[in-house]
């Protein structure tokens, strides 16, 4: 009985790269649809009270394949953070034009995150953090590394360059860059507890801020 020589023996198939590629696209797909359901469970439900369970079914996936993206509900919420709040954070860094002023620039992002950020659900991730962080610090603590203290970075670093340019004259407001946000988290939290019973016009409140740091702004 003849033998097959090893150089016979058929090879194992391997997948083509478009097959590989399709495979990608679906694991990202479904990726995306946990993270998405997540955002919702988590809103409705805060985050104590969110099962994975619940996100399963919301995505239409097995509760298995949650398992295969995300270790636990903690990675699932940290996940959040980065897709949805770090990236505009990132863009807090960017260094005003040089032929702008920094109370432009500060106008500016103040405005875009009253608009990307305090109105929408990047807003309800927020107030979640602030309502369910101290009973699960470890959350708190990795908001705080991501998105805290890096908005506080750029925050100090605007400051102290409106102080080398004579736009600010209290040097002491660089220890304490967190009042250039302060007016931004009153729009949050006002938005979701009082704004049924008075209305915040957060632009307004914007202007005022502003005006009270760098002082008003000369008539044209």
């Amino acid at each position: 009985m003849s033998q097959t020589s090893p150089s016979n023996k058929p090879k194992p198939r391997t997948a083509g790269p478009a097959a590989v590629s399709r495979r990608a696209d679906r694991a990202a797909e479904r990726r995306a649809a946990i993270v998405q359901a997540a955002m919702d469970e988590f809103i409705a439900r805060g985050f104590a009270a969110t099962r994975l369970d619940d996100i399963a079914k919301r995505a239409g996936v097995a509760k298995g394949t949650i398992y295969l993206h995300f270790k636990d509900k903690e990675s699932m919420f940290e996940e959040l953070i980065r897709t949805a709040i770090v990236p505009f954070v990132s863009r807090l860094a960017t260094p005003p034009p040089m032929n702008g002023s920094v109370r432009d620039m500060a106008e500016a992002l103040a405005r875009m995150f009253l608009q990307e950020v305090a109105g929408t659900r990047r807003g309800d991730l927020v107030r979640l953090i602030i309502a369910e962080g101290p009973r699960f610090p470890a959350i708190a603590d990795f908001y705080y590394r991501e998105v805290v203290s890096r908005g506080l970075a750029a925050m100090r670093g605007l400051i102290q360059l409106a102080i080398a340019r004579g736009e600010i004259r209290e040097p002491a407001l660089a220890q304490f860059p967190q009042l250039l946000i302060a007016p931004m988290m009153v729009a949050v939290i006002w938005k979701s507890l009082f704004e049924r019973h008075a209305p915040l016009d957060a632009e307004a409140m914007l202007q005022t801020h502003l005006d009270l740091i760098f002082g008003a702004r000369r008539p044209t």
